[in-house]
């Protein structure tokens, strides 16, 4: 069953937006209409990658970074000005987080954003979801079923110890017991 959530972050994550100025954005799920129909107001390059099946599918000896390059297919030279994370630091281990980070790092340049979801608590796992904007205060939430494999819960304390090329900026906790937050690039 879809659903519609509000967000008091989204707002602050567009707020610096010059319409008339491109907007490169990389959305880390699947492609959904709601989130083509709102980036089509922007000059804007979406780049759609939903690595989660992919990674979760992977062997254990398998060279990581050469899988998530794969996966994201990044084009050289391309800086994102947004990165929307969604729940994806709950599907990767600690590994592929940091991995993530070095194939991500150079397509960052000092004002990329990000924004995403984390459990704020590590016992109490959210139902899995798939987010698509519908307007700037306002995301379309679909449930997965079954659930995806490999969840890693960690709140905002361990997820923070790991993104070391990103620092947390507004945190708001949710009813539901998740964290939505707003990332920058560490200068």
């Amino acid at each position: 069953m879809t659903e519609t959530q509000s967000s008091q972050l989204l707002p602050a994550l567009f707020e610096h937006v010059d319409e008339d100025r491109r907007l490169t954005v990389l959305h880390l799920g699947p492609a959904l209409p709601e989130t083509v129909t709102f980036f089509s107001r922007y000059r804007s390059k979406l780049y759609f990658a939903d690595p989660v099946s992919e990674l979760a599918a992977l062997a254990e000896d398998v060279d990581l970074h050469s899988e998530i390059s794969a996966a994201l297919d990044l084009p050289e030279g391309l800086r994102f000005d947004l990165c929307l994370f969604w729940d994806l630091f709950n599907f990767l281990d600690d590994t592929a987080v940091g991995v993530l980070q070095d194939v991500l790092r150079p397509h960052l340049h000092p004002a990329t954003l990000g924004h995403g979801f984390a459990a704020h608590l590590a016992r109490v796992r959210p139902a899995d979801r798939t987010y698509s904007i519908r307007s700037v205060n306002e995301l379309v939430v679909r449930p997965i079923d079954p659930p995806r494999p490999g969840y890693v819960a960690r709140g905002q304390g361990p997820l923070k110890g790991l993104l070391d090329r990103f620092e947390f900026g507004r945190t708001v906790l949710l009813p539901d017991k998740r964290l939505e937050f707003l990332l920058y690039v560490k200068r």
